[in-house]
């Protein structure tokens, strides 16, 4: 997850979309934009780090259908809704549904640069949990079937002696697999490998 943050904007009206792109990138963002909410589909990746900032009302697909398209893929791209007075209640139905704030038009440029801010540093949080939980799996899932089953004993506390006598091996035997269970998993106390084991389940149960 190396994808560099980018603002999405996706804005039907011409003349806002282009003002605003100049605003970003006059502050640093990069900016992608488009007009279309299906267009943006149409680009989208799972790999996209940054935010998106989208109009709810536009023809053809609108913000809040764009949204759902999303959630369906799974995405975790954080979404600032732009709306016109008469939108707060679809906004704040499209905050139930995971975006991450919405501003009124006419908007302070000032506000919405926070916002958008606020949603890059949050999403780069995320990517790095992730990231981080994927590295866990990968390690679990390098370690043999006795390994595993060491280490969930392990997990549960138990000692080598005990270990032993549940998997009917020897308590030298039991010594080994706990040693190449810390070393692939790159921990070298026993809380350390249970928070790693618990983010896995964590990640593997949301």
């Amino acid at each position: 997850m190396t994808t560099e943050a980018t603002v999405y904007l996706v804005e039907d009206d011409e003349a806002v979309r282009d003002s605003l792109q100049m605003v970003l990138e006059s502050v640093g963002h990069k900016v992608v934009s488009y007009s279309r909410a299906d267009t943006f589909l149409e680009d989208y990746s799972i790999d996209m780090a940054g935010c998106m900032v989208l109009d709810i009302r536009m023809p053809g697909m609108n913000g809040m259908e764009l949204q759902r398209q999303l959630n369906t893929r799974n995405s975790i791209l954080p979404i600032i809704f732009v709306t016109g007075h008469g939108d707060v209640p679809m906004a704040v139905d499209a905050m139930q549904r995971g975006a991450v704030d919405f501003v009124q038009k006419p908007y302070r440029e000032e506000e919405l640069l926070g916002k958008i801010q606020q949603a890059i540093a949050a999403d780069a949080e995320n990517r790095a949990d992730l990231e981080e939980k994927h590295k866990i799996r990968a390690k679990l899932s390098d370690l043999t079937p006795r390994e595993s089953q060491v280490m969930e004993l392990m997990i549960e506390g138990k000692a080598n002696k005990v270990i032993a006598y549940d998997l009917d091996i020897s308590q030298r035997t039991v010594e080994i697999h706990r040693a190449r269970v810390m070393e692939k998993m790159g921990v070298r106390s026993l809380a350390h490998l249970v928070r790693m084991v618990m983010a896995a389940e964590e990640s593997s149960n949301s």
